[in-house]
This record gives structure tokens, C-alpha cells and sequence, in this order.
């Protein structure tokens, strides 16, 4: 009943014929209906009137399947639909027409139903390119103007009414409200939102509550909005885009069905050839022979495993969409669903990724506010969320005071960063970057960075020239979430959780006490990243990030997983796997449903190939083509509903 090529390929022409996309099962009950009428005619002994009624089964039956035969003998390809066409004519020269009509209606039937059951899953995803309004109410002026969405600008200002669905990516700048980001980002609670300063127009560096995206819906008050993205580059179109090529990347066993079938179709029609010629070693005449053969033609057609696999990885993918994850094709689908040990990067993924500034220690010559003011005028321009928490908790410290000019601020990868003020050199970094420095560390300062470290604070030591002046103690709170994630991820199987952070040891290893987690890895450097996720591939593993500062390393993992990545073009683009929302909460429903499809597809696998396995040698010990006909039309149904179930799927609690 399945054929390779995806249902949606024929359903353009279709919807060219008398009921559009409803044609070929209209067709294949209305060749159930002759079939019907001619066995009861048969049984009144009616031949003739009941040879018409077979006939009529035919043509309804066969229509779709010679159309489909035809183009694919065109392409130079031998699909399963020639099969049946093949096994139907030779029921006709048998004059089994009554078994041939059999054939092609259930085949037909199946083939429709088959169509209709995929197109439910095909819906899922196109329903996504729905969620965004055709047009907008754009503000000119004093005035407003409904427009078409494609006609919106970047700048464009837009009225969004209570309730209604947001027409693009943009940023709140008048009004307030509640909006429900469901659809993109899969959260259950609406995200309060308010205007965001005018300096901060950037939408990938806007924060949650400023920024709002195309397809999500507006709660009880009015917002203005202005449009940071046409309508064909919002996070909502590319969703959908990236979608829609994941459903054409094929798995490793779509890959190791489509190798079976190469091989397994020309035996397939070796063996029938051969069985054509049984009447010659077997004392039965050559009907007899020709009968089995185009039994085991029908029995050994493999409709069953051509669709079971990719029926499940677009019913899997389309449940992931729904649900805020989203999964690029089969593969990453399947390897995320066998993986046993995940690597987390800590800042902003099990952590909160907002640290702030805790503890302040000026060496004894220093003031408290020297060693401030050179932090803020280095760290301001750096976007590391260590420099930011810098940033902000020196500014509320230092109030009215001065704050130096710096310049040639670089970074220092994976270590500091490093300036001048007043013509002398400033490095600010971990106590590791000062390990090998001709001026070594202080014996007080070494004391105050022991203690530090040993109560979960990530340090930053401050150098200005020759001097020392202090050092900086920043927390950033783990997620609440975090521990309970773990445990979920536990109970899916997942053996090792493995905390990597360029941290030093003492912090991860708080961290990884304080929420469960197997060990802990800190001071890492990006290459020492990569390394560590080597050592853990033999079992499979799965990276999750924020899909840039760690790119190295997700790109090295069985499976990389971008946090957060709604609205960042580069984690969308670049990881295996992208969790819209900034919520770890995800992550065990995209492992949970990953494992479902895993353990779907395995299903699928064992009722087409154990289907076919059964049925050749019965074909060829006395099977009649009828009964093979059901068992080969019902696995083919089979797998596809159970593929279905994906739809529906549920993480347990």
C-alpha cells in the first residue's frame, strides 16, 4: 500500500480531480461497492452482470495506482505500486477477477487511508504557518492602517488589541500585557510584557519581557509594538522552514529500509519469476504456478516497512513542534532517543544565566572604589553574562563616582578579558590567568579567592599594570527547575548527567551537589569541552547549550540542544535539536518523546519485516491471495496508526 514517495507528493493532483484531496478513497469505496455487488451476483450465479461489477472494481480500484505505476516507470523507478498492478492483472488472466478486485480495493482504500492518516500528521506542522494574522493594524501617525503582513517594515509601528494574534517579531514599546507564547515557545504560563528602553532594539539581545514574536497571542491589554523582522524572517517562519526540510532529512533506519528494499525487490521479483515456473519440477499445471506466484508477489511487497519509519519520524517531529521543541529530521530524533548521558554547560542552562555581583575584596592599599571603577570600565564592553552581573552590581556601588575611559579591550578566550586605563595594561580574569604571571598572586589575595571558591562564587581577579587590586565574587543561582529535571532525565534512563563549565572545580562541584547531578567538570576551556564529550560517545551523548559559546562542543555531541534559542538565529540554525523557550523543563519531554518514536519505530520495524516473513512461505505452501491481501493492506495500517500515536503523546509524571 505504501509507496517511498511521501503522501504528500501526489496530493496536488488530487486536488486537480471531481473531490479534491478525498478522490482516491472515494474511488476505492466506490471499487468496494462494485466488488461487493459482483460477489453477490456471483453467489446468485450471475456470472456475467458479476464479471462487470469486477471490471467497474477495477477501474475505480486501479485508477490511482496505474497513474502512480506510470510516473514512477517514467522515473525509472520500480515502486511497490507496479507490484500490485502487476499482481492485479495476473489475478485477471487467472480469472480470479473477484481476488484482483480484492487487491486493488484495498490497496487503493489503504493507500487513501494511509494518505489521510499522514496528512494529520503533514497538518500538525502546516497548522504552525497558520499562527501568524494575514494583516496587521499599523499606526501612521495619529491614524491607523490595516495592511497585508508581508507588506510590514523593520520599524513599523503596530497596534496589538486584546486577544489577538501578533502579526511579527518585535519589541514592546507602549502598553502592557500577558502574552500567551505557547505556540512558539511551548510555555505554559503567559509572559508579562512591558516597553523596552529605546537603546535596547536589538530582538536577539532584547530580554523576554520586552520582545514578542509572530503567531502568539495577546492577553487583556493593548500593545504597541514595533516591527523588528519582516514577516519572512520571523522566528515563526523560520520554524516553520526548518520544519518542513526536517521532514525530508532521513533517518539511519530510514536510510537502512531504503538499502533493504534495494536489495529486496529484485529478489523479491527473482523468486516470483522462478515460482512462475514451479509447474515444471511440481507434477500441478502452469495456472497453478502462476496463482502462487502473484500471491507471493502481494505478500512480499514491503508497503509496510516503506512507510513505518517515516511515518513515525514526521509524527514525531510534528509532536515536537507542538510541544516548543524543535527536532531537524530523523536523525536527531533517533539519537536522542538512545543517548545515556547528557552534558549541560552551566551558565544559563542549569544555572539562571542572570549571575550577580556578591563580594567585593580591595586589597589593603586599594579602595573599594578604584577597584570598581577599572572592573566597569573594562567588563562594559563585554556581553558575557559574568561581565554584565559586573557591570550592573558596580554601577549600583559606585553610584555618582567617575568611570574611567578604557581602551583595546579584548577577550582573553575562555579566561578574562583584558584593556588599558591610562596607558597600563588591565586583565580581569579567572586566578588561573595569573598562574604563570611574572608578578605572582598574594598571599592574601590567594586566601580571600580560597574562600570565595569554597562557597560556590565564581571569582574574577582585577590587575591594573604591576598592581593587584582585588577580586570579585559572582554567583549565578542554579535553575529551580534543575534538580527536578535531573531526576525526570534519570527515570528515562539516562545514566550520567555531566555538568562541563569553564568554572573551577570547587563551584561545579557545589553545583552539581547542590541539584543532583552525576560529576562535574570545571576549568574547562572550549578544546577541553570537545574532549570531554569524546570520552562519553561510545555510550551516545546529547550536548545541551545556548548553541553559540559552546559550539565546538554541541557540534562534537551524538546530539547538540540549543536552550532558548526562540529568537536566536544561530541556535536555530546551527544545533540538532532547539528548545524555544529558556526552559530546562523541556528537555525531558523532547528525551521522553525522542525514546516514544525510538521505541515506535523499532515496533513498526518488527510488524513489517515479521508480517512479510510470515507471509512469503504461506503464499508459497497454499496461501490464498486473498487472505494475503489482508494481512498485507492491515500491517500497512497498522504501523502507520501506530505511528499516529505519536500525536498524542503525553510525558508521564
Amino acid at each position: 500500500m505504501a509507496n517511498a514517495t511521501p503522501p504528500a507528493t501526489h496530493a496536488h493532483d488530487h486536488d486537480k480531480l471531481w473531490f479534491g484531496p478525498r478522490t482516491e478513497l472515494y474511488a476505492a469505496l466506490t471499487a468496494g461497492a462494485s466488488l461487493g455487488l459482483g460477489w453477490f451476483l456471483e453467489q446468485q450465479n450471475a456470472a456475467t452482470t458479476a464479471l462487470g461489477c469486477y471490471v467497474a472494481a477495477y477501474l475505480f480500484g486501479g485508477f490511482f495506482t496505474t497513474r502512480e505505476a506510470l510516473d514512477n516507470l517514467r522515473h525509472r523507478r520500480f515502486k511497490i505500486d507496479t507490484l500490485m498492478l502487476v499482481a492485479a492483472i495476473g489475478a485477471a488472466i487467472l480469472n480470479a477477477w473477484a481476488e484482483g478486485a480484492l487487491l486493488l480495493f484495498l490497496f487503493s482504500l489503504g493507500h487513501a487511508l494511509e494518505n489521510w492518516a499522514m496528512g494529520r500528521a503533514k497538518n500538525a506542522i502546516e497548522a504552525l504557518g497558520q499562527l501568524a494574522p494575514d494583516t496587521a493594524l499599523v499606526r501612521r501617525g495619529r491614524e491607523t492602517e490595516e495592511i497585508p503582513v508581508g507588506q510590514l517594515q523593520a520599524g513599523d509601528i503596530i497596534v496589538i488589541r486584546p486577544n489577538e494574534r501578533l502579526p511579527a517579531d518585535g519589541a514592546v514599546v507602549d502598553g502592557q500585557s500577558a502574552v500567551n507564547q505557547a505556540p512558539i515557545t511551548g510555555e505554559s504560563a503567559p509572559v508579562d510584557k512591558s516597553p523596552a528602553p529605546d537603546s535596547s532594539l536589538d530582538f536577539t539581545r532584547l530580554s523576554d519581557q520586552h520582545r514578542v514574536f509572530a503567531g502568539t497571542i495577546n492577553g487583556a491589554g493593548a500593545l504597541d509594538v514595533r516591527v523588528l523582522r519582516r514577516a519572512d524572517e520571523s522566528t515563526l517562519s523560520r520554524i516553520v522552514r526548518l520544519v518542513a526540510e526536517a521532514e525530508a532529512q532521513r533517518s539511519p533506519t530510514q536510510h537502512f529500509t531504503d538499502r533493504v528494499e534495494r536489495i529486496f525487490v529484485p529478489l523479491v521479483l527473482l523468486l516470483v519469476f522462478a515460482l512462475m515456473f514451479a509447474w515444471l519440477v511440481v507434477d500441478e499445471p502452469f495456472s497453478a504456478s502462476f496463482y502462487r506466484a502473484m500471491a507471493v508477489l502481494v505478500a512480499a511487497s514491503p508497503c509496510a516497512l516503506a512507510i513505518s519509519v517515516p511515518s513515525a519520524v514526521l509524527s514525531g517531529i510534528a509532536r515536537a513542534a507542538r510541544g516548543g521543541v524543535l527536532i531537524k529530521g530523523g536523525g536527531p530524533l533517533e539519537a536522542l532517543g538512545t543517548v545515556k548521558a547528557i552534558a549541560f554547560d552551566k551558565t544559563g542552562t542549569l544555572t539562571e544565566g542572570k549571575p550577580t555581583l556578591t563580594d567585593v575584596y580591595a586589597m589593603p592599599a586599594v579602595q573599594e572604589r578604584e577597584l570598581l571603577a577599572v572592573a566597569v570600565a573594562i567588563e562594559q564592553s563585554s556581553d558575557h553574562p559574568l561581565a554584565a552581573a559586573i557591570v550592573r552590581g558596580g554601577r549600583e556601588k559606585l553610584g555618582d563616582t567617575p568611570i574611567p575611559q578604557a581602551d583595546d579591550v579584548e577577550s582573553i578566550t575562555g579566561k578574562g578579558v583584558q584593556g588599558r586605563i591610562d596607558g597600563n595594561q588591565v586583565q580581569i580574569g579567572k586566578p588561573g590567568l595569573f598562574a604563570d604571571s611574572a608578578v605572582p598572586l598574594p598571599a592574601n589575595l590567594q586566601q580571600a579567592i580560597d574562600k570565595l571558591e569554597a562557597s560556590g562564587r565564581t571569582v574574577m581577579v582585577v590587575r591594573h599594570g604591576a598592581r593587584y587590586l582585588g577580586a570579585l565574587g559572582v554567583m549565578d543561582s542554579e535553575r529551580p527547575a534543575a534538580a527536578q529535571v535531573l531526576r525526570r532525565l534519570r527515570a528515562l534512563g539516562v545514566t550520567q548527567m555531566i555538568m562541563l563549565t569553564g568554572d573551577n572545580q570547587r563551584v561545579a562541584d557545589a553545583i552539581a551537589a547542590k541539584i543532583g547531578l552525576t560529576r562535574a567538570l570545571g576549568g574547562l576551556m572550549p578544546e577541553d569541552k570537545v574532549t570531554a564529550i569524546k570520552t562519553l560517545q561510545a555510550d551516545g551523548v546529547a550536548m545541551i547549550g545556548d548553541g553559540v559559546n559552546d559550539a565546538p562542543a554541541l557540534a562534537q555531541a551524538s546530539v547538540g540542544i540549543a536552550m532558548g534559542a526562540a529568537g536566536s538565529d544561530v541556535a536555530l540554525e546551527t544545533a540538532d535539536i532547539a528548545l524555544m523557550a529558556d526552559d530546562l523543563n523541556h528537555l525531558p519531554f523532547a528525551v521522553g518523546l525522542s525514546r516514544r518514536a525510538s521505541a515506535v519505530i523499532k515496533q513498526n520495524l518488527w510488524v513489517s519485516l515479521g508480517v512479510v516473513t510470515f507471509l512469503i512461505p504461506a503464499t508459497i505452501f497454499g496461501l490464498k491471495i486473498g487472505a494475503a491481501i489482508i494481512f498485507h493492506e492491515g500491517s500497512t495500517l497498522l504501523v502507520v496508526i501506530n505511528a499516529l500515536r505519536l500525536l498524542a503523546y503525553r510525558e508521564r509524571s
